[in-house]
């Protein structure tokens, strides 16, 4: 469509299993796993995104004069805020107080995965259809009393349509990447380090594989199925044992194994020829992603070595410029994971709640300003040699 051709409508779907896979990849550039439609398909489903989970999916598609699809967001009605990783409790107990509902709200987002990537599907080759999901989005929570919208780990190429759009208020978080600086091997890259964190590094690793564990690297073209098994067993232990619901499931692994192929990869952790844990991971030309870790028995020296150690092995092997092993962690730092901004943002319908948490987040921001000259004074890297 040529760019002063206006998107003509926007039309709601109940899932985006029902747009197909060619329709909704063709709208990005990017090559993501988490807003791929063979992930988000899987997650619908496997049942791991539902109304009874708390994931109504309610995709939007801006198309045009001639039916054809031009921009998309994978959108999804909220009853609670779990799974997003973009926290607004705070902000729902404002609300609730104010005697408010915060709940349903409108989410776009990559469910379970705090991942940046596109968000506004389409937004690269057409930025007026981006404009016009913006337009539905704020409709849509305006036409059914939706509390708020918002966007969560949005691309570079999301937020700068996003920030010149003033109703939207803009928030911001770290976390923790690996950068690939053409490594050699782990030996090079251990050698960029200072000596204390090189030092340590080199403990926590000879204590692994001292006490007689290995690791074996397999994607989905060569998982069996007692390896999906496996996988499952890990991820739901590992939520029992701190207490928290598991979302995803046995099916939604297999799903992810079959249609990604070599790009859906395990880690499997073994002592005594038994595998005892597993870390679960993504990738595309240029970026590992560690997802889910789950261990059969409770072993902090086998999480690092399998979820950092182990990817930023995998990386250097293979090429990989960048490494995102999840949300949070300040401790990742000391292991060669430096920090890197991602950015939401939020549409809140009450105008009062919206001044509200606009302040909080100037507030908010001021203190990660300073938090982030916290985690610069951390820096593991230094003179080659030192």
């Amino acid at each position: 469509m040529p760019r002063n051709s206006l998107p003509s409508k926007a039309t709601e779907y109940g899932s985006i299993t029902e747009l197909g896979a060619s329709a909704w990849n063709g709208l990005t550039h990017a090559t993501g796993p988490f807003a791929d439609w063979r992930f988000l398909a899987s997650l619908e489903q496997a049942g791991c995104v539902s109304p009874t989970t708390g994931w109504q999916s309610s995709p939007i598609v801006v198309r045009d004069d001639s039916d054809r699809i031009q921009a998309a967001a994978p959108a999804w009605i909220k009853s609670h805020s779990h799974g997003e990783f973009v926290f607004d409790w705070a902000w729902a107990r404002a609300a609730h107080g104010a005697g408010l509902s915060w709940y349903p709200k409108l989410l776009i987002a990559a469910p379970y995965s705090p991942v940046p990537g596109p968000r506004l599907l389409g937004a690269e080759q057409n930025p007026e259809a981006a404009e016009s999901l913006l337009d539905q989005t704020r409709d849509r929570v305006e036409a059914n009393g939706y509390s708020s919208a918002g966007i969560n780990f949005c691309s570079s190429v999301d937020a700068s349509i996003i920030g010149q759009r003033p109703e939207w208020l803009a928030r911001y978080d770290w976390q923790f990447h690996w950068h690939n600086e053409g490594y050699r091997d782990f030996q090079d890259f251990l050698d960029a380090l200072k000596r204390k964190p090189r030092k340590n590094i080199r403990a926590e690793r000879r204590k692994v594989f001292n006490q007689g564990w290995h690791f074996e690297w397999i994607d989905g073209l060569a998982m069996r199925d007692a390896d999906i098994d496996f996988a499952d067993r890990c991820y739901q232990s590992t939520f029992a044992l701190y207490g928290n619901l598991p979302m995803l499931n046995r099916d939604f692994f297999a799903l992810n194994a079959e249609r990604f192929g070599e790009h859906f990869l395990m880690c499997i952790a073994r002592q005594d020829d038994r595998p005892r844990a597993a870390a679960i991971f993504w990738r595309d030309q240029q970026r590992l992603y560690g997802r889910y870790w789950g261990s059969l028995e409770d072993t902090r020296d086998v999480h690092f070595e399998t979820c950092y150690y182990q990817g930023i092995e995998y990386c250097i092997a293979n090429g990989l410029e960048w490494f995102e092993p999840g949300a949070q962690g300040e401790h990742k730092i000391r292991r060669g994971f430096l920090p890197q901004k991602t950015q939401s943002f939020h549409y809140i319908r009450h105008p009062g709640l919206r001044q509200g948490i606009a302040r909080y987040l100037i507030a908010e921001g001021n203190a990660l300003q300073e938090y982030r000259r916290h985690l610069d004074g951390l820096n593991p890297f230094g003179e080659r040699g030192s």
